[in-house]
């Protein structure tokens, strides 16, 4: 896939502002306090996605998407198929979501759990059958990987991908994907162009580290598997030694919107890292226009 990239500064400037006008937030265990705050850095009606901790009850996912909610925020909480102990379990928790919450969309992922709670190993196991449109689901986000998975084959990745695609939509389930973050913008274009070549046109939300320190973004990186990535960027960047200076996205967005339409639907989905506040006021000055070209990147205010 070739694409052009010839804007000029002020059409990449507004390029970069309607990319991420649409942004969608992670929060990770947030608090009510948090919450109403970022009522106050948010535009109103964005998508929220509430991760599912390991080992923490249950009932604070519901909460945070019942606090979201109230704030005038869509709460899209992850479901950690191999969390459940089994379907029932899946159910009696996607009623209460449902019902407290309105929630009406998910990322279904398998969870990262080496061993099982029970019957359930994969995402599939939620998304094959009734159950989501028995609640209402009307969407699920399914994971992706742009720069591989540490424990699972690319081509693996693709069938696992395509059957749960194949199994959202013959039950009416609409499908988004949602891409791990990485570390060099060229490895994230590539896999956007090779999932457009394989035909697949669904909306991309593609992953990115929001504002936060390298030190902070290097921990994250090791608990989510994105290894190799890190490394090579501490070579590109020339920071391996400087660790508590800030990351910020904005070379990934850059390239993105550089390219115009030609990726198809896509809208940026920012990990906070604990930073929730931080990242949504970064994210909303540049959906703002609120930024100077500067390197390959900019700088927001």
């Amino acid at each position: 896939m070739t694409l052009p990239l010839n804007l000029v500064d002020a059409d990449l400037t507004r390029a970069i502002a309607r990319l991420v006008d649409g942004f969608s937030l992670e929060a990770t265990r947030p608090s009510g306090a948090e919450i109403a705050a970022l009522a106050e850095s948010a535009p109103c009606g964005a998508q929220v996605y509430v991760s599912a901790v390991t080992g923490r009850p249950r009932r604070e996912q519901i909460d945070a998407a019942v606090r979201l909610r109230a704030a005038r925020f869509e709460p899209i909480p992850h479901l950690a198929a191999r969390d459940f102990a089994s379907v029932a379990e899946v159910d009696d928790f996607l009623a209460e979501l449902t019902g407290e919450a309105g929630v009406t969309r998910l990322l279904v992922i398998a969870g990262d759990r080496d061993r099982p709670a029970g019957e359930l190993t994969a995402a599939i196991d939620v998304i094959d059958g009734a159950l989501l449109r028995r609640h209402r689901i009307v969407e699920i986000g399914l994971a992706t990987y742009p720069d591989g998975h540490p424990r699972i084959a690319q081509d693996a990745l693709d069938r696992a991908l395509m059957e749960k695609i194949d199994a959202a939509e013959s039950v009416g389930v609409s499908v988004h994907l949602l891409t791990q973050f990485c570390f060099r913008p060229e490895i994230l274009l590539a896999w956007i162009g090779r999932l457009r070549d394989f035909g697949l046109e669904h909306r991309l939300r593609i992953g990115l580290a929001g504002p936060t320190s390298l030190a902070t973004l290097a921990r994250y990186a090791r608990r989510c598997g994105v290894r190799v990535s890190l490394q090579s960027f501490a070579r590109h960047a020339g920071l391996a030694h400087r660790l508590f200076r800030m990351w910020t996205p904005d070379e990934f967005v850059r390239a993105v919107a550089a390219h115009g339409g030609h990726l198809g639907e896509i809208k940026p989905h920012f990990f906070s890292f604990g930073g929730l506040l931080q990242t949504a006021r970064w994210a909303s000055a540049v959906a703002q226009g609120r930024i100077t070209l500067a390197g390959d990147g900019f700088q927001a205010g």
